[in-house]
């Protein structure tokens, strides 16, 4: 045994083992994990800076409904509660992954 091969060279080996890769396409508008979690913090933005805006002209005496800034807030906590949900969720899922033993 000559010592540990570079990660590289096994998942090349590997992959030449393995043979040709299927011709088949990526169906048009389909989005990988990571697409869909930058969506989702986008989208997440948008409500706080949202909810900002409707209380800042709200505090300047615009006449914005107090109903419409309370319902825009309340939404941006519940998006941001939301993403640190998923964030805690991730995070012990990679942990999970990181004990297993192989």
């Amino acid at each position: 045994m000559t010592g540990i091969e570079p990660l590289a060279a096994i998942t090349s080996s590997a992959l030449q083992l393995a043979g040709p890769m299927s011709s088949s396409t990526p169906v048009a508008g389909a989005s990988g994990f990571g697409d869909l979690l930058v969506r989702g913090l986008q989208n997440v933005d948008a409500k706080i800076g949202k909810a900002d805006a409707l209380m800042q002209s709200f505090a300047k005496g615009e006449p914005i409904p107090l109903h419409q800034v309370t319902l825009a807030l309340e939404q941006a906590r519940m998006s941001v509660d939301l993403a640190m949900e998923v964030r805690a969720r991730l995070v012990e899922a990679h942990r999970d992954f990181m004990s297993m033993q192989v």
